[in-house]
């Protein structure tokens, strides 16, 4: 057994205790760029940036943790304090061997719009500005430079004036353990935009992809996808939803940022994939992120699209009056389908007249639909949704002809009818 004298004990014991030190040869920055999930994850990917730490700076308060800086914003929209708040920021520890201040600020500079003043996308707020918070005057006459020659490529691209604020660091606060490495440790839900797409000046020229061609769009109904490169979530979106799109509502993708030509966004875009819904060329709704829901986007576009009736029946599990709905005498050969995803529910070969007044089939289409217990009103009942995107359709019975035995009692007002194509006219050599 080896004995440790008391002095070595006490020197291993600090040892473990003391907070790991950063090199001597680094430096650090303190940047915002609004919400610093974000500015945090695009810093990072910096070659040569050693740590990106969440936190908050430049405002009158010593202290200052998430919930006041949310107070006081409040506050300081209603009116009631003058007080400056603190910006969410990220503070930058790199290695100069590796990079210098000037390509970090370039990355800042090009991962944000610092033309917006007190806001960062959807997030509006004195909290959400632009900022460089420096600790040398070395760090601030670069920041400047930087500063005018960006504004110079801005301004050619039909950007506005800088209002990135430039000022000593001042009452700096690392945020709470939950925000750090947020994006890290919550790899869901969009990727978010970085920045203007406008190169600084002297780096390589960013080529834009083109808004897409308003001709070729429904201008009447229209749902446009706006996606990234390298994003995860525009890919399993485009698997699990528009890889197999059968919707009557048309729809397209793209990486530009931009809406076509003569076509009205509400509101500038933050992340992907934002899926935005045009009526008349204009926005009137937008599906934000995808994460792995497929039922909750139908749902969404569902609201959107379809009728008040349709809407009582299909989210509120809603029955149409008998004799009353569509389909009822619909004979023709055909598929009958989800009227929002465009998914074959039943063909007109398993219909029958059941004299109930609601459109009745024997047997749906595979996989179409899904069965679930329902006790409402008294009665034992199982109902019938789409496995599409999980409306309520009607209820199954046992007391339908053969060879099923099933009747599938089915509200019409929740079923588009699709018409098979009728077979080429064959000609005479």
């Amino acid at each position: 057994m080896h004995r440790v004298t008391l002095p070595i004990l006490t020197f291993l014991l600090l040892a473990v205790a003391a907070p790991v030190q950063a090199k001597a040869d680094t430096e650090s920055i303190v940047l915002g760029m609004g919400c610093f999930w974000g500015a945090e994850k695009r810093m990072a990917a910096v070659p040569g940036v050693l740590d990106v730490e969440s936190g908050y700076a430049g405002g009158d308060a010593a202290k200052a943790g998430y919930q006041d800086v949310l107070r006081l914003e409040r506050a300081i929209q209603r009116g009631r304090s003058d007080q400056r708040n603190h910006a969410e920021v990220v503070r930058v520890t790199f290695d100069p061997d590796q990079v210098s201040l000037r390509e970090v600020l370039i990355a800042f500079w090009e991962n944000h719009d610092p033309t917006q003043g007190d806001r960062q996308g959807n997030d509006v707020g004195t909290n959400y500005r632009s900022a460089i918070y420096f600790t040398r005057p070395e760090q601030r006459a670069i920041a400047v430079e930087t500063r005018a020659a960006y504004q110079q490529a801005l301004r050619t691209a039909g950007y506005g004036p800088i209002t990135t604020e430039i000022a000593p660091l001042r009452h700096y606060n690392r945020a709470e353990r939950y925000h750090q490495d947020y994006l890290v440790k919550n790899p869901n839900g969009y990727c978010g935009l970085g920045g203007t797409n406008v190169a600084y000046p002297g780096e390589p020229a960013r080529t834009l992809p083109k808004p897409l061609n308003a001709a070729e769009l429904s201008r009447a109904r229209q749902l446009i996808v706006f996606e990234a490169e390298d994003c995860p979530f525009c890919e399993r979106f485009r698997a699990e939803v528009l890889d197999d799109w059968s919707s009557s509502v048309p729809v397209a993708t793209t990486y530009a940022t931009k809406s076509p030509a003569g076509w009205d966004l509400d509101k500038a875009l933050f992340a992907t994939p934002t899926t935005v819904l045009f009526e008349d060329g204009r926005e009137v709704s937008r599906y934000t992120g995808y994460k792995g829901d497929a039922a909750r986007f139908w749902a969404w576009l569902g609201q959107r699209i379809l009728s008040p009736e349709q809407r009582r029946i299909a989210f509120e599990q809603g029955t149409e009056r008998p004799f009353t709905g569509s389909h009822l005498d619909e004979t023709r050969p055909g598929v009958f389908v989800d009227p929002i995803t465009g998914a074959p529910l039943f063909r007109t070969n398993a219909k029958f007249k059941s004299g109930t007044g609601w459109p009745s089939f024997f047997q749906p289409v595979d996989g179409a639909i899904t069965l679930h217990p329902d006790n409402s009103h008294g009665m034992r009942r199982t109902e019938v949704r789409s496995a599409s995107s999980g409306i309520h359709l009607g209820h199954v019975f046992n007391d339908g002809p053969p060879p099923t035995g099933k009747r599938y009692c089915i509200n019409g007002k929740v079923l588009s009818f699709v018409p098979d194509a009728e077979p080429a006219a064959l000609t005479m050599p």
